[in-house]
């Protein structure tokens, strides 16, 4: 060994270096790797657009579309709406063998197979549902005993918030209440009038620009409408007009649709409760009364067995006196209060129901327009509240 030879320069030491880590953590081009065909690179960008969208629709936000006038004039029916499903967290399936972008069923056949279910969780959100919120849910009357629909295979619908858990609602002359406080109404909400004319007919044409719905005729020269709040004011104005005033079920009235559909709460679409909404964690006192409001949340949504033996009642066999929930729930109503089927009629919403809140109308088609006026332009990407 030469131990006179001279050591070499520090900088071809160092080039030496980083070409030996180079070759190391670079890795080689494989020897005649097969080209992929045009096929599977139509497979594979298929699959990596499928899962990546089910990704999105599921975790992050969907399409809904307005199928009913429930939320007229808020909401059109035509309107196609985003609907954030992060913002009250997503709900993972519970029906995880379905086909995605389906409907629950086509043409008579179920699109998901509902022997696995799994139990519900949610992911956390960025808040939670508040009173005025719009928000997508699933039916709740659709939770029948006999012949259930897995939850997240129910149908969805569009209401706007009323009453969050805890609160106490109550409706007088079709005014909602919350805790005592009259509920601030939407500002283009709809509902019915009386409208008596003079006898000589209102031009339809009329009507129609006014998005008036005549619902029925009361009598002779009476008739049952709704009419936009905006609106109100120009159908007083027409000289054909004697008066128009709010048609109203008067408290008192039973109407055995109205949830509870006992005839001990004589409530009605117009006049209904006072009703406490259950709120996870609270106790509530069993007797004829509070069982007869609150029997279906706790036997149907959170699937406990209810029987009645003699004076006693019995839950999963055991007696009870008080029932603590396991859930929050909430009350949703459509703006159009005539023309909606909300919980005045099947009750509260529990939260396992609770898909999201719409954000933003993106599209709105009125099929009763010709080719040329079927788009409402002035709705795309408007802001939902």
């Amino acid at each position: 060994m030469n131990c006179n030879k001279p050591a070499p320069p520090l900088s071809k030491c160092f080039k030496s270096f980083v070409m030996k880590l180079n070759a190391l953590f670079t890795r080689k081009a494989p020897v005649n790797k097969p080209k992929k065909s045009k096929l599977r690179e139509w497979v594979d960008a298929l699959v990596f657009a499928v899962v990546a969208a089910t990704i999105i629709r599921g975790l992050l936000f969907s399409a809904y579309a307005i199928p009913s006038g429930s939320m007229e004039g808020t909401e059109l029916t035509g309107d196609y709406l985003f609907v954030s499903k992060f913002s009250y967290g997503a709900r993972m399936p519970i029906t995880p063998l379905s086909m995605p972008f389906m409907e629950s069923k086509v043409l008579g056949i179920k699109t998901y197979w509902d022997a696995i279910q799994l139990p519900y969780f949610r992911l956390p959100g960025t808040t939670e549902v508040k009173k005025g919120d719009i928000v997508v849910f699933n039916k709740p009357d659709e939770a029948d005993l006999a012949n259930s629909i897995p939850v997240d295979q129910r149908t969805n619908l569009i209401k706007r918030c009323q009453a969050t858990p805890g609160d106490v609602l109550a409706m007088v002359n079709a005014q909602v209440y919350i805790n005592g406080k009259a509920a601030k109404n939407a500002e283009k909400a709809q509902t019915s009038y009386t409208v008596v004319t003079d006898g000589r007919d209102i031009n339809p044409q009329s009507l129609q620009d006014l998005n008036i719905e005549v619902r029925q005729p009361l009598s002779t020269n009476t008739y049952e409408m709704i009419i936009p709040n905006q609106n109100l004011s120009t159908l007083k104005s027409f000289s054909n007009i004697k008066s128009v005033s709010p048609f109203i079920q008067p408290a008192g009235q039973y109407d055995p649709e109205v949830f509870p559909h006992n005839p001990r709460f004589k409530w009605n679409q117009d006049n209904f409760g006072p009703l406490i909404l259950p709120k996870k964690g609270w106790t509530v006192n069993l007797n004829d009364s509070t069982l007869t409001l609150y029997r279906r949340a706790i036997e149907v949504y959170e699937h406990n067995k209810v029987e009645t033996e003699g004076n006693n009642l019995l839950i999963n066999g055991k007696k009870a006196d008080t029932y603590t929930f396991k859930m929050n729930y909430y009350w949703m109503m459509g703006d159009n209060r005539h023309n909606s089927l909300d919980c005045r009629f099947w009750g509260y919403v529990p939260e396992d129901h609770i898909v999201g809140k719409a954000m933003i109308t993106v599209m709105s088609i009125d099929s009763t327009q010709d080719l040329f006026h079927k788009i409402r332009w002035n709705r795309i990407f408007k802001p939902i509240n």
